[in-house]
């Protein structure tokens, strides 16, 4: 079944619901402007959704989200997922003939997709921990979807069987997402989008304090990081957050900023939702007539997934089977610069108040409100100039370095939070250097992350095998610059 067609007004919902009901293996594309979403479905249920802007960005989210049921995942093993799968789907990527062949790509598995069953094949996380990955994943794909008004569409079937982790039914998705927008339009139209930037009008202790307590050390953050950003650092709900931050926003003490590229190519959450009040409805009457579904008859088709009270996952089918075969290639990859886990009530605790700061509320702030200090070297000034002003502007302590020489005195003498360092230098290079750095013990656990403008597959895994915590790209924006500070230092 290859469906070609042409919306003038989408209504995102009614596809989807139509789609709930086909028992074939699809995919449906949906394209609007610059953004191409990518919805799996099986038999009705959707087994995956992504769509091309940051897709690693929504996994390392996610991941850091849930990072409190992931004991096994650490950072180390979230950076080596990054520069094994990650690709930048930004960029062309053509046949032999000339055809455009991201689109079948992804239709036999999205990359980081990919990534997630190589984290179950590897026994980093469990199917059931990666079915909780995949649904809050899903949501948040299908949130921003929902919210398309226009655009082009195709419906495909999947001929190479991707490996299934979970279904999740459709319509229940779709109810909570639908609530979780409806919450967003609320704080319109002074908030239209969980990508928008916040920043205190006047950095001053009295105007930290008028924050709620918990909230306080966010002035810290409030450095180009976006609202869904700032959630998962202070790990609260994006929506909750948001709406404790609304009054201060009202007033002006907080300034939100537009989202940066290429966050501002998704929609925005206050944007006329056409279906969104038809579901509602029929979601409000069925609630009248009946009882919400037990769980244990939610996971009826897999009796022998064994879950506790903390993982069950309802309306989500836990499907993976670890004796087929996986796809672990390494594709050629480009490191681009969680988000409201809205958990089903018994995934989760829900969150609907601010937790306390770990490690109590005074010392949680005092940590939070410390200055960086960052180490950037190489050889170029005009690089060292830009890689200061865009750090030293969100009020990073950055030491500059242009004679990698001198570098390993100079990282000794100052023991930075995080390195910068550039790959191909004089008289040194980069992975070299790197090395040195690594085996002072000092620096065993220090980020260190390669700036070049080398895209090449050899080039990530030698970085990797000297002990390189990330990969950033020339040339890169400040936005890209930030997103992998804040990966690494939060």
């Amino acid at each position: 079944m290859n469906i070609f067609g042409t919306f003038t007004k989408l209504r995102p919902l009614s596809l989807l619901r139509h789609l709930s009901t086909c028992h074939d293996s699809i995919y449906v594309r949906v394209s609007s402007g610059l953004v191409n979403w990518f919805i799996y479905l099986e038999q009705g249920k959707i087994i995956y959704a992504t769509h091309t802007i940051e897709p690693f960005d929504r996994l390392e989210r996610h991941l850091r989200r849930l990072s409190h049921q992931f004991p096994a995942l650490s950072s180390e093993i979230r950076v080596q997922l990054r520069l094994m799968f990650e690709t930048d789907m930004s960029a062309p990527s053509q046949s032999e003939d000339g055809s455009l062949d991201r689109e079948a790509k992804l239709s036999e598995q999205p990359s980081e997709y990919q990534a997630i069953c190589w984290l179950v094949s590897q026994r980093h996380i469990n199917p059931t921990q990666a079915a909780i990955l995949i649904q809050e994943m899903v949501k948040e794909v299908l949130e921003s979807f929902l919210l398309i008004n226009t655009g082009d569409y195709k419906l495909i079937n999947i001929v190479n069987k991707i490996l299934i982790i979970c279904r999740i039914d459709t319509e229940k998705i779709l109810e909570m997402c639908v609530s979780q927008l409806q919450g967003w339009r609320s704080l319109a139209p002074h908030v239209s989008s969980p990508y928008q930037r916040p920043y205190l009008r006047v950095q001053s202790g009295t105007n930290q304090q008028n924050l709620p307590e918990v909230y306080q050390n966010l002035a810290t953050w409030m450095k180009g990081f976006s609202l869904r950003h700032l959630a998962v650092i202070i790990n609260q709900d994006e929506l909750q957050m948001a709406r404790t931050l609304y009054p201060y926003i009202m007033k002006g003490e907080i300034v939100l900023h537009e989202p940066d590229p290429p966050f501002d190519k998704l929609p925005k959450t206050f944007e006329e939702l056409t279906e969104a009040p038809d579901l509602i409805a029929e979601l409000v009457k069925s609630e009248l007539t009946d009882k919400v579904t037990p769980t244990s008859t939610l996971v009826r088709d897999n009796p022998s997934i064994a879950t506790n009270s903390n993982t069950s996952i309802p309306q989500t089918q836990v499907s993976y089977r670890p004796d087929v075969p996986q796809q672990q290639t390494i594709p050629q990859t480009r490191t681009n610069g969680m988000a409201k886990a809205t958990q089903f009530a018994s995934i989760a605790p829900t969150n609907n108040t601010a937790p306390a700061p770990p490690d109590g509320g005074n010392n949680s702030n005092r940590e939070n409100r410390k200055v960086y200090k960052i180490v950037s070297v190489d050889d170029s000034p005009t690089v060292l100039r830009e890689i200061s002003r865009f750090l030293e502007q969100e009020n990073f302590s950055v030491v500059a370095i242009n004679d990698p020489v001198k570098a390993v005195m100079s990282v000794i003498r100052n023991k930075p939070d995080l390195i910068l360092l550039d790959l191909n230098m004089d008289g040194i290079d980069g992975y070299e250097l790197c090395k040195i750095i690594r085996n002072n013990s000092m620096f065993k656990k220090t980020p260190i992350i390669m700036v070049t403008g080398n895209k090449g597959l050899i080039d990530k895994v030698k970085a990797r095998l000297v002990g390189a915590s990330g990969y950033l790209t020339k040339p890169f924006t400040q936005a890209d610059l930030l997103k992998i500070v804040f990966m690494h230092l939060t």
